[in-house]
Formats: C-alpha cells, structure tokens, sequence
C-alpha cells in the first residue's frame, strides 16, 4: 500500500467521525490544501445489492444541474437527416457505417461517448471486443441508442452522466469540479442520489444505501449523512 503523503495526512486530521450534511461535506473539502491543478470532485454510493441478478442492477442517466465541468467528444453514427440533427446538436463526429469501420480497423475511440440509432446497430454490435473494454458502448438503458439523436446529444454536452453499480455493489462518478461553489456540487449530489433513490429495486428487502463518500482527485473522502436523501 503506497504511502499518503503530508497534504493529504493534513486534510485527513480535520475530518471529524461522523457523518456530514451534504452542505457541510463540501464546505470540509473546498477548505482542504489542495494540489496546484483543478481537482475534480467525485462521490461514492456503496448499496446493498447484488448485480450478478438482474433485478438488483442498478443503472440510470441524469443531467447534473450544474454539469460536470467537463465537455464530452460526442459521436454519432446515423444515417440521412439524423446526422444533420447531430450536426445542429453539436457532435464532435458524426457518420455511418464508414464510422464504424474506423473503429473497428483503426481502434479509433477519440471520443467519450457514442450515440447511435437503433438501424445502425447492427453494425456497432460488432465493435463489442473494442468498446467494451473502454466502456464506449451504446446502450438504450444509457439513452445512447436512441432515434432522437440530437435531444441525446444535447443532454450529453449539458452534462448527463451515467450511473451505474459496478460488481461490488458501488456507483462511482465524477459530480463536478473543486472550481465549483459548494451550493452547486450539493445540488449536483442531491440530483444523484435522489435519481439514485428512486432506482432502488422492487424486490429489495432491508436497506437500499450503505454509505456514501465524496471528495476531490487528491483528497481523502468525507462520510455523508444518508438520512438526508431518503425522504427526497
């Protein structure tokens, strides 16, 4: 295990045991020393499912209200009049199966996120071995295969995410940057969890939410209060 080092040790020591107010927790971390880069400010949900079920996967998209501070590449792979929608929307790329083949020959991925409509699925199917393993491949369930094209990509360069339970049982992601007021990574992080919240499967029993921890690129994280969420 690497060694923390005195930045770090120093924030760590004004963190008291307990579990802050969202308001609280990024008054904490925008006070920390900080490293001379624009850190960025991520949250981890920790929840009591189990994804091998499918009924206990937990996924979904949301808009932040404040973004994340970061604009995605987009690229569309359509055909006829929904590339010029992309166009209009403001893809970064934009093309048909011409794309796809690139992908596939040239193991292009100079893009974060893929919209594709339903008719060019066929062809995108193929490229499962290269996008997979990036984390790259279009999904309905993400709002990434979809036939309105340019709404897509326009929720995408406001500053949609994607949250999703990995196989521990954990959503990681990224809420905005530490350039930001603490009101808007708070109402970034209700957004989530209220989104979150409202994923909670059907079939559940118990507890939905272990334990929810944010803090910037750098910093050590900050236990949040899960109380505050529920009734949201």
């Amino acid at each position: 295990m690497s060694k923390r080092g005195k930045l770090y040790k120093d924030n760590k020591s004004t963190i008291e045991e307990k579990s802050y107010l969202v308001s609280e927790a990024y008054e904490k971390i925008k006070g920390f020393k900080s490293p001379k880069f624009t850190e960025s400010v991520d949250i981890s949900v920790r929840l009591n499912v189990d994804p091998k079920y499918p009924d206990q996967m937990v996924r979904g998209t949301i808009v932040l209200p404040h973004g994340t501070g970061k604009t995605k590449s987009v690229l569309v792979i359509a055909s006829g009049e929904k590339l010029k929608e992309a166009e209009e929307a403001g893809a970064d790329f934009c093309g048909g199966e011409e794309m796809a083949e690139k992908i596939q020959k040239e193991n292009w991925s100079e893009f974060d996120v893929l919209v594709a409509t339903p008719d060019m699925m066929k062809e995108i199917g193929k490229l499962g071995k290269v996008l997979g393993p990036k984390g790259l491949m279009p999904s309905p369930k993400a709002g990434t295969v979809t036939s309105n094209v340019k709404e897509a990509v326009a929720a995408i360069k406001k500053g949609r995410i994607e949250y999703k339970v990995d196989k521990a049982g954990v959503i990681n992601t990224s809420l905005g940057r530490m350039s930001f007021d603490p009101s808007q990574l708070s109402e970034n992080t209700t957004a989530l969890m209220t989104a979150i919240m409202k994923s909670r499967p059907a079939s559940l029993k118990g507890k939905f939410v272990e334990s929810i921890f944010v803090s910037s690129t750098m910093s050590p994280s900050v236990k949040l209060d899960i109380h505050q969420f529920e009734n949201n």
